[in-house]
């Protein structure tokens, strides 16, 4: 892995936009524990508010949230899918490939940060998992080849505006609320009493318009906040190009190697992943979250070279999953109390009586972007506050979609200062919060200003 060494010269780092920053670091580092501390937490203040707020007595309490532990195994199980299968795209050769090329396409120090935000946003709409790796691959790629170049490229501000590309993952293919919407039988389809289909929430087309409008508002932010020409910058230190490629044991020395080394299985399954894919759509089937997993499975599996590969770059991307699978039945079992006590029609009534048809949207995408604070998950906030203003909103006669979308806004919007899903980014480009944060903080701002005038124009005409 390369390394910068972007705290080393405290001058530099306070300098500029990390400096007015600075107070908000501190916050960030010192006092914002671990996601999995959260769920713990969260689990707790929920007992006690259903406690303090409903009937329910402790006995039906703990009764309610054991039996709401495996509620959520599968919809875990695919969201775990959708990170594994995202990362291990991201590396896949003909993808490290295309990066490598596309790390020669900036040619001025401008155009490098706007780049890879528009890069990395586009890779967030495929899948979120893709555009954390891909953000901070093509960062570094970037930056590398930049030297080259003799551009003066601030690495910290590169690697900010690849995982700025992360803040409309939500509004893309792989949006867990909206997917999990449009999935039979699931915790949000049974209370509705139907599926929302994708094309009410993802592909509308005022989601897609604001997307476009966020990448555009969000892009010119990068090259607003971009150091001048004597701005004190922090470079990358080392060549960062095939540094995090992962190592392949492909030896050939046994019948059992040779098959493994064989690329005919792989692209058989691909092959035949692909036939399936478009037999569902033919036959007028719609985007879920098993849909969109096989979706990225065929593309990796007609992308690798052979099983070695496969296998090899599986296990490398394992290592961003565990933290997830340890948290979802956790915020299962918040639901479970939640369903159990009444709590989720206590919390619909409070949104109820505080909101209209006009600010509910709003209010919702606020609300949600506090509480992804403690859930940092997409999945997992839906399990938590889904139900809450999915109730809420057929109570006020909107359009559940208008729910669904507004606590996906909300999700995305406070991840650019949550820093969970930045961990990946800042372990390949070997920086810390502390050191994107500012720039991030740029984001959260003007991508906030899009979410919100889109709910509230949505509301008005309501």
């Amino acid at each position: 892995m390369s390394r910068t060494s972007p705290t080393a010269d405290p001058e530099r780092r306070s300098s500029g936009l990390s400096g007015l920053m600075r107070p908000v670091n501190s916050v960030v580092e010192r006092y914002i524990p671990s996601a999995l501390v959260f769920a713990v937490v969260l689990t707790f203040v929920v007992a006690l508010l259903a406690l303090l707020l409903t009937d329910v007595g402790v006995g039906g309490l703990i009764t309610g949230w054991g039996d709401g532990l495996s509620g959520l195994l599968a919809f875990m199980t695919q969201m775990a899918l959708i990170l594994l299968l995202g990362h291990t795209l991201a590396n896949t050769g003909p993808v490290r490939r295309l990066l490598a090329r596309l790390g020669g396409v900036p040619r001025s120090t401008a155009q490098a940060y706007v780049f890879v935000f528009v890069v990395a946003a586009l890779a967030s709409l495929i899948t979120w998992g893709l555009g954390l790796v891909v953000g901070a691959l093509l960062a570094k790629e970037v930056a590398a080849q930049g030297r080259e170049k003799g551009l003066r490229l601030h690495f910290p501000l590169l690697v900010a505006a690849g995982y700025s590309g992360y803040v409309i993952w939500h509004m893309g293919y792989s949006g867990s609320g909206p997917l999990t919407a449009a999935t039979e039988g699931s915790f949000l389809a049974e209370p509705l009493g139907r599926t929302v289909p994708v094309t009410e929430t993802i592909f509308t087309w005022w989601n897609l318009t604001a997307a476009a409008v966020t990448i555009v508002v969000v892009a010119g932010a990068m090259a607003l906040v971009a150091p001048k020409r004597d701005d004190a910058v922090v470079e990358l230190q080392f060549d960062a190009r095939g540094t995090d490629a992962v190592d392949l044991d492909d030896e050939v020395v046994t019948p059992a190697d040779r098959v493994d080394g064989s690329r005919v299985l792989t692209l058989l399954v691909g092959l035949a992943l692909v036939a399936y894919l478009v037999i569902h759509y033919a036959q007028g089937g719609t985007a879920t979250l098993d849909i969109v997993n096989w979706t990225f499975l065929a593309l990796i599996f007609l992308l690798v070279r052979n099983p070695f590969e496969l296998v090899a770059l599986v296990r490398n991307a394992a290592a961003n999953v565990g933290e997830i699978l340890l948290q979802f039945p956790l915020y299962a079992g918040i639901m479970g109390i939640m369903s159990a006590s009444g709590l989720i029609t206590v919390f619909s009534d409070a949104v109820v009586g505080i909101s209209g048809p006009a600010t509910f949207g709003v209010l919702a995408f606020l609300a949600a972007g506090l509480v992804n604070f403690f859930v940092p998950s997409g999945g997992g906030q839906f399990a938590v506050q889904g139900p809450v203003f999915l109730d809420a909103a057929q109570q006020l006669g909107i359009d559940p979609s208008v729910a669904i979308m507004a606590i996906a806004y909300g999700d995305q919007w406070t991840n650019m200062v949550q820093p969970f899903w930045a961990l990946p980014v800042l372990a390949i480009a070997g920086l810390k919060m502390r050191d994107i944060l500012g720039y991030t903080m740029v984001t959260l701002i003007a991508s906030g200003v899009v979410f919100a005038t889109t709910l509230l124009l949505l509301g008005l005409a309501a």
